[in-house]
């Protein structure tokens, strides 16, 4: 099993830390992983995007052309990878952030309003735990307590307060197609 994930959108939406998360569960649980976060000078509002590789055995290389998962979380993101993704892979779009449709009929494409969502949570900074949320739920590479372990285990000190906010997140994304359907 080898699963490529590139997590990308604008700087400051959290997208290196959720993949820093989703290497850090599957390190935990015991599989090969790489982390390789890519960014713009801006850093906040520039682009920013990190792929991650997890695998259970050794892994050739951190870069990925053609990515088995995407999680868009805008427009750009969005242009710049879709036509990227494996043919059967998995497309997680925030569709806060994104206003048009998907051209792809071969990949699955689940479509989270993660910002939202997150403001009805109370705390916007939470989007990018919802769009993982529905990766996990979607395309179940690790389980969602392995990721809230990691996550309690490598938030920042000042954001631990925080933590029961994040896997509240990462449950409601998981949940919220199901949630829609009935």
């Amino acid at each position: 099993m080898e699963t490529e994930i590139i997590i990308a959108g604008f700087g400051g939406q959290g997208i290196l830390f959720a993949g820093q998360i989703l290497a850090y569960a599957g390190m935990n649980q015991g599989f090969e992983v790489t982390w390789f976060p890519s960014y713009g000078p801006e850093m906040r509002g520039g682009t920013a995007n990190c792929t991650v590789v997890i695998a259970d055995e050794e892994i050739g290389a951190p870069i990925v052309n053609h990515p088995k998962v995407v999680l868009a979380m805008n427009l750009p993101s969005l242009d710049k990878y879709e036509m990227g993704i494996q043919a059967q892979g998995t497309l997680v779009i925030n569709t806060s952030m994104v206003n048009r449709p998907i051209i792809r009929r071969d990949i699955k494409v689940v479509e989270i309003p993660a910002n939202e969502l997150a403001e009805a949570l109370g705390d916007k900074r939470m989007a990018n735990m919802l769009m993982i949320g529905g990766l996990l739920a979607n395309h179940p590479i690790l389980p969602i307590e392995a990721v809230e372990k990691a996550l309690k285990e490598h938030l920042p000190e000042r954001h631990q307060h925080l933590f029961p906010k994040n896997c509240e997140a990462i449950r409601k994304g998981a949940t919220y197609l199901a949630s829609e359907i009935e």
